[in-house]
């Protein structure tokens, strides 16, 4: 098979990991790699001027051994069948790393959602369902919100799903607004997942100190940074696209909430140092949060990391360069399939709220969360311990064991 760029890059992780697997069949670790299913749908949509135009889009199911496939739909100008095969493989390993019962899935349309009115992005949404609810379903393939796609982009792919085949089946999308089945407590859910892991690895590693800071401000590095200043860190430095800002002695988190949303930046807040998103991934402090974009602490950049621990709120932050760096430097890296599944874990919570119909209380979802999250870095922790490697390596050789044990026990080999 031909991989592309971003998807050979991600086999290139697999077989690391697997090198390590002496047990493991070597043609069963090559079945593990393929996907089992990939579509390509054109999804004509009528668009305001009367005109048709047609959008391609994707849904890629990369392994269902150990359960539905599960994976967000986003909406891009440059989402590729490369891109989106790489996601679903990610998810599969994330899924597995978090311990629920999910295979690995991803979706997307190649479209700028910016560029459409809002009628236009709801038949798009629902022609995007349309073309591809064969292969979907709460126990086939579980879609959820990914880039530039919404709540509200999910209540029309679940409503268009529903009218097709004549039931309420709720179950069948996750990230849903709350009055339509959603989850309490999804909204900071990756956030939260990722202190639950931090709390923990800090103790493993016996890092003492608590001086924290994060790259990017948006959903999760904000929320994070309310998270561990409530948690007794001192978040010392943020930043945003804009730039960072460094205050030694901890930010006020509420009142830089506050500035933030009035102003648009974190830039010019009171009583700090303005800092570029270069200098702060190179302060000396005990946790450093990358929260926004990818591939960003690189081979050019990683020497000079000077934080004890990195925790990948973010996907894919550290490029496989940097992570050799690192990890000669003996920092301690949380990888991304860990410390930001929190949010695929309470996704699927909120999946089995919705089979159940019976809803859990934000306190009820949050200690859940906790227990899923502390036994899945217990997990990778003692692979670690037993191989000898880096954390996201035994994030994936745990992930590999697992399910080329699924695939072995249901007669695949």
């Amino acid at each position: 098979m031909e991989y592309g760029p971003v998807f050979g890059n991600a086999i290139k992780q697999f077989d690391v990991a697997a090198v390590k697997l002496k047990d493991v069949p070597k043609d069963l670790l090559e079945a593990a790699k393929k996907p089992k299913r990939s579509l390509i749908v054109n999804i004509p949509v009528k668009m305001d001027n009367g005109k048709i135009k047609v959008f391609t889009g994707f849904r890629v199911q990369f392994n269902d051994s150990r359960g539905p496939t599960k994976g967000g739909i986003r909406f891009h100008p440059n989402v590729s069948l490369d891109e989106v095969t790489a996601l679903s493989f990610w998810m599969t390993v994330k899924n597995t790393v978090a311990g629920v019962p999910y295979g690995g899935g991803k979706g997307g349309i190649i479209v700028n959602p910016k560029e459409l009115s809002e009628g236009e992005l709801e038949r798009l949404s629902r022609n995007y369902i349309k073309a591809i609810h064969q292969f979907v379903g709460e126990k086939i393939d579980v879609p959820a919100p990914d880039v530039y796609t919404t709540p509200q982009i999910m209540a029309w792919m679940m409503d268009e799903f529903e009218k097709i085949k004549g039931l309420h089946t709720p179950g069948v999308i996750t990230g849903k607004p709350i009055v339509l089945g959603g989850s309490l407590g999804r909204d900071k859910a990756t956030a939260q997942g990722g202190l639950f892991v931090l709390m923990e690895a800090i103790k493993a590693c016996n890092i003492t100190g608590k001086k924290i800071a994060i790259q990017g401000f948006g959903n999760a590095g904000a929320v994070m940074a309310e998270l561990a200043n409530n948690a007794g860190f001192k978040v010392i430095a943020v930043s945003d696209s804009k730039g960072g800002i460094l205050n030694e002695s901890g930010l006020d988190i509420e009142k830089l909430t506050e500035f933030k949303e009035s102003k648009g930046s974190v830039k010019g807040f009171p009583g700090s140092k303005e800092i570029s998103n270069e200098e702060l991934l190179a302060l000396e402090c005990d946790v450093l949060v990358p929260a926004a974009l990818e591939s960003v602490i690189t081979k050019e950049n990683a020497s000079k990391v000077k934080a004890k621990m990195i925790l990948e709120l973010a996907n894919g932050p550290t490029t496989p360069e940097a992570d050799e760096i690192l990890n000669k430097k003996g920092i301690h890296l949380i990888p991304d399939v860990l410390a930001n599944s929190g949010g695929v874990t309470v996704s699927y919570f909120e999946w089995v709220q919705n089979l159940y119909g019976y809803y859990w209380t934000k306190e009820e979802v949050n200690e859940k969360l906790r227990i899923k999250m502390v036994q899945a870095f217990n997990n990778l922790l003692s692979t670690k311990n037993a191989f000898k490697c880096s954390f996201r390596e035994s994030a994936y050789i745990f992930a590999i064991k697992e399910i080329t044990d699924a695939m072995k026990l249901k007669g695949f080999y």
